[in-house]
Parts: structure tokens; sequence; C-alpha cells
């Protein structure tokens, strides 16, 4: 039976001053990807195949990885489906985008893919570090699932620190061939999804050794299992890591060889190679052997963050306007707890900040295709730059998305503590994101040495890149008096990322100056230089929405919601780091009051659009995945749903009443 939307849910859609589906359209890049989207959408979640019988909670672990990969077959079995029929409108990329990232991947299989690094790694490292030749005999096994991969570069020992990987990969001219070792127990490659029993082969990055050097980490395509028992082939050592956090379906494992052998052409060689004598000719830039890294970091930011924050905030809205609870006035009744200013301080920035991410992630994914197409010619000048911001980006972002899904969850009381909100699993993917492709604050400072050379630049007058340009004039913008719009703000935020940035640079100097080796003036100065690094992606982050804002062409009334947001993600970060703006822009400590002023009167004139903010996100049901959020509001009604699809609540009396509880109070008669 079909339920009416709660009053209270349709009278806030009622107070919306702009046209929800002309954001909608904004946010997907016009109406015809809208329709596409959604088009898929229904297409893929109509299918009863794909429903959950039971919740994914009260499955066992194994029971929750066999699902997974049933619906994983179905799911991508269904993408030949869709791009024969006539509706398909959406092109490969937003396909497999949708279904790896948060939307409809996320609504099928909630706990992560088992097949997602075959995509969203495994694929495009072969693509981007292999030649044509092994393009053309890999690529098209991979994308028709012929076979299964994954990526296996971190190990027990080491993750982030990739040039210290211990896995051996020797060369044998003799039989032209590679051998491949684990010589250590922190050698074993420990994390890669669906290495654990889903993928038969891998990209397995190892240290190179050939006529009795090493040549450091090249990658290797190496087969783990038979294509037809699946049983493990001669010296490989593979199992499932076991359970964590979250993604407890992704199927992460382990991985050892022991004398392992395959082909001389299953070294990936785009940008090195090892020929039939052994000869070694080296890569024009070794930094290609990243670009796998660079790509997933920027899908991070681009595809999960906003999608987590966004769906997030939806929730807690939706349902700050069905709950009630308290009185504002006595006697007054009990208001809507979005009416509560300490409500909407804790879910409105989410709904500003996903917006926030987004634009940025734009910038930053035009810019990946930019530099990728630019390396296809040799050009290597932008990518250092590229690298610098997926790093913060990824960094700063996934920081942020962790903290707005538990303010979010913390905005919906006791039953934002149930698995049913879709809270909990949520927090484990959001913050599952903050260690892996980088841990974040080791990614913070390898921008920042990319800031510190950029420091250097600036004062010897060289040529900076477009997100470093403020360094050469960050403190000409010191001279405007302090007022509260985004030009005045947004020049504070470089004004700050600039100090922060010039007086990590001063201090390293000066411990040099003072006899320290370099290495240790730059290990006394990484608190201050992780500061600087996200300063200066904050300040990216508000140029980007600001930019936005200035260059979009929408109606006046979705401007001004727009504008609004903008400055309430300005005023949030500001009043968060205070003490930063006090110390390095031209802001006053008699300006203060302005800053929380202007916080205030943003989640004021946002207020009556709240609903109609979130519903513009245009996040179904399933996808969501809560029943804290559904779109019509009735939520009391899904909680009890949701508790009698518990399978404690499928008998009258659990036999364990029979077992122990009667014995027992029988016993104290």
């Amino acid at each position: 039976m079909k339920l009416k939307v709660n009053e209270d849910l349709q009278k806030e859609r009622l107070k919306c001053t702009f046209n929800t589906e002309e954001l909608t359209n904004f946010l997907d890049g016009d109406a015809n990807k809208t329709l596409s989207r959604r088009k898929l959408e229904s297409f893929f979640l109509s299918d009863l195949n794909l429903k959950d019988k039971i919740p994914m909670e009260y499955l066992s672990h194994k029971e929750r990885y066999e699902e997974a990969v049933r619906k994983s077959c179905i799911l991508f079995k269904k993408v030949n489906e869709w791009q024969q029929s006539g509706d398909s409108g959406s092109n490969s990329m937003e396909v497999y985008k949708s279904l790896l990232g948060g939307s409809v991947g996320s609504a099928i299989i909630k706990d992560g893919s088992p097949f997602a690094v075959h995509y969203v790694m495994f694929i495009p490292t072969i693509m981007g570090q292999g030649t044509l030749e092994q393009q053309g005999e890999w690529v098209g096994r991979a994308f028709s699932n012929q076979i299964i991969g994954t990526y296996a570069q971190t190990e027990l020992g080491h993750g982030t620190f990739i040039r210290g990987l211990e896995t051996i990969c020797t060369y044998d001219p003799a039989t032209e061939e590679f051998v491949l070792n684990s010589p250590t127990l922190t050698s074993y490659k420990w994390w890669p999804g669906g290495l654990g029993h889903t993928c038969n082969y891998a990209v397995v990055i190892a240290q190179l050794y050939t006529q009795g050097k090493c040549h450091g980490i090249h990658p290797f395509i190496v087969q783990l299992r038979d294509e037809e028992t699946w049983n493990p082939m001669p010296g490989i050592k593979i199992g499932e890591i076991g359970g964590k956090l979250g993604m407890n379906s992704t199927n992460n494992g382990y991985l050892a060889f022991d004398n392992v052998r395959i082909p001389r052409m299953n070294m990936l060689m785009k940008n090195a190679q090892v020929l039939k004598d052994g000869t070694y000719k080296k890569s024009v830039n070794d930094k290609l052997t990243y670009g796998t890294m660079i790509f997933v970091r920027v899908v991070i930011v681009r595809d999960l963050v906003s999608s987590y924050i966004s769906k997030a905030a939806i929730i807690a809205t939706r349902y700050s306007c069905v709950r009630r609870q308290s009185e504002l006035k006595p006697g007054a009744g009990e208001p809507q707890i979005l009416d509560y200013q300490t409500q909407q301080y804790k879910i409105f920035p989410a709904i500003a900040i996903s917006l926030a991410y987004k634009f940025a992630a734009s910038w930053l994914w035009d810019v990946y295709n930019d530099v990728t197409s630019q390396l296809e010619q040799g050009d290597l000048e932008r990518l250092p730059e590229l690298h610098a911001m997926a790093c913060c980006l990824k960094a700063v972002s996934t920081a942020d998305a962790a903290v707005a899904v538990t303010t979010c969850r913390l905005a919906c009381g006791g039953h934002g503590y149930m698995n049913c909100s879709n809270f909990p699993n949520m927090y484990a993917m959001a913050s599952a994101a903050e260690t892996y492709e980088g841990e974040n604050t080791v990614l913070l400072l390898q921008t920042a040495r990319y800031l510190m050379k950029a420091c250097q630049d600036a004062k010897s007058g060289l040529k900076l890149t477009e997100t470093v340009l403020y360094l050469s004039n960050f403190k000409s913008l010191r001279r405007r008096n302090w007022i509260t719009d985004l030009d005045c703000i947004g020049n504070a935020f470089l004004q700050v990322a600039g100090s922060k940035i010039e007086n990590c640079y001063f201090a390293i100097n000066q411990l040099i100056n003072s006899g320290m080796s370099q290495e240790d003036a730059w290990n006394e100065t990484t608190i201050k230089l992780s500061r600087a690094t996200e300063a200066h992606c904050r300040a990216f982050v508000i140029q980007s929405f600001i930019t936005t804002i200035k260059t979009i062409h929408l109606s006046s009334e979705l401007m001004k919601v727009l504008t609004e947001l903008c400055k309430l993600v300005c005023a949030h970060w500001m009043l968060n780091q205070m003490g930063d703006f006090l110390q390095y822009s031209n802001l006053k400590p008699s300006d203060v009051p302005s800053i929380q002023s202007l916080l205030e009167e943003c989640l004021k004139r946002i207020r009556p659009n709240a609903v109609g903010l979130v519903d513009s996100f245009d996040v179904r049901d399933e996808i969501l995945g809560s029943a804290l959020g559904v779109y019509d509001g009735n939520v009391y009604e899904r909680l009890i749903e949701d508790a009698n699809k518990s399978p404690l609540n499928q008998e009258p009396v659990n036999e364990s009443f029979h077992k122990y509880l009667k014995p027992y109070l029988k016993s104290n008669l």
C-alpha cells in the first residue's frame, strides 16, 4: 500500500523558492543527462533479482560475500543489456560510475562490490600502462569478464610508501620469464579488493630486478587462480583478510608468491621495458607508474565524497522535518526539530559542503583528462599539479565526509544509530576512504612538497601553475577592509593558505641554516606542513565554489540559494579555524561577530529551501537506503517495517527461552 506524503514534509516542499528540477539538471550537466540517469537507475533498480530478501546486517560474513558475488554477476551482465537497449543514453563511463560509485551500486551491494577494483584499477592500469599489444590481449577479456582482476600493491608492511614494497620480481633471460617472490611476512600483499576469492588475475606491483640490478617498482600481470577450477596457481598463497569496520563484501585479500613464473610480456611495458636479454629500458618519467593511483584519487573525490555527504544531508534534513520534539514556546506544541538553530547548524553545512566538493571535483576531473591527453604526447608539465591537488583534495574531502556523516547521524538522535538509517554503513564507507589509496596525512605531506617548491618558485619570480598562482600576490590582498562579501572572504582564505605555506618554507630553511639536515628539518615541520596543505585545499575549494557561481547562468532564485550556500561554507570553515584568519588575514577581532552573524543569517535564509535543496540531489529511496530519509516522510512506518524484518521477530518465542532462559528462571524458584 502506497502511503501519503507526510504533511510536514509536503508543507516544506511548498516553501521552496526555486525550481528543484533546475538544480537537478545543473548538477547532472543538463536535462538530457538527468533523464538518462533516471532511466539508468530504473533499469537496474527494478530488477527483482537484485533486491535483498534479508537485510544485509542479518547475514553472516560468508553469506554477505556470496550474495555480493551473486548480485555483481547479474549487475555487470545487465550492463550489456542496458547498452544495447533503445533507452540507453549514457556512455560507458557514466554506467560504470553509477554502478561503482555512490549511486546504483551502493543501493544494490551496500557493503562494497568484490568486482569494484577490477573496473576501477585493474582495467585502467592495463589501459594506462600497457602497450597497444598488451591492451589488445588483456582489456577485451577483462571488459567482457572472461577474467576478473585486482590491483595488488599494498603489503602487510608497506602502504602509502610504495618505494618500500618488498615483493621481488626477478628476470630470468634463460627462459624469458619473470620470477615473483615474497621474501618476508611483511611482503605479503594485503588489502586488494576482490583478491580473497573473487579474482583470478592481478596487476602486481613489485621491485624489478634484472641483470643483478634493482630498477624500482613496476607493474606485472599475474594469474592467481586456474580459469576453470579457480584453485590457486602453483606457488600462489592467497586468502581473505577477514572482517573489517565496513566494506565486508569487497573480499579484500592477501597474496604471497613462491617462485611464481610469468612470461616476459606480462610486465606492463608502455613506460619501461625489459628486453629479451634482460636489458632494461628506462621510462621517460618514472612518475607515470603512479597514474592508476592518481586516477583512483580523482574518482574518490568526484564520485564518492559528494555522494556520502549529500546522502547524509538528505536523510537528516527530511527526518528533521518529520520529527517533532520539546517545546520552543510553552504550550505551543512540539516544533519540527529543523526549527532549532543548533539542528540547522549540524545539517545545512553538509548540504553546502557536498556542493562545494562537487564543484572542486569537476575541476579536478577536467584537469585529469587534459593531463592524460598531454601525457600521451609526452607533455608532463601539469602532472605535478594534478598529483598535488588529487592528493590534498582526496585527504581533506574524505575527512570532511566522515565528519559530515557522523554529524548528520547525531542530528537524528537514537534512530540515527540504527542500521536501517544507513548511517552506520555510510560512515564505514566514508571512513574507509580516509585510509585507502593513500593515508590522508601522508597525502597532505605529498602535496606539501609541491607547495614548498611552488613557494620557492614564487620567490624566484618563476611561472606558477593555476592552483598556486596566489602565492605570488596573497600579501597584497590584505589591503582591503573587512566586509562579508564573497570576494573579501575568498581572499581571506588565500591569505591564510599563502601565509601558512610561506611560514613553513621559512621554518624549514631556518632549521637547515642552523645546521639541521633537510630530512630532519622537514620532519620537524610536518605538523605545520599538513595544516598549510589543508588551508591550501580549502582555499581552492572556496575559489571553485565562487568561480562556479560567477560563471554559471541559472535563474535568479536559484543563484540566491547557491550564493547563500557558498557563504555558509565560508563562514563555517572560518569559525572552525578562526585563529588562522585572525593571525593571517585582514580579519580583525572586531570583525569576528560579522562572521557569526553571517553564519546565522545563512542558516535562516536556507531554512525554507532545505527540503527543496536535498530533493534536488534527486537520490532515489533505494539508493538512499534509509528508513529516516524516505521521500514520502513516513519514517515511523518504515522503522516498524524494518524492525519486523529481523530474524528474531519471525517467531513469537525464540528457542533460547526453552534452552537457557526458562531453565535459569526455574532454577531460582
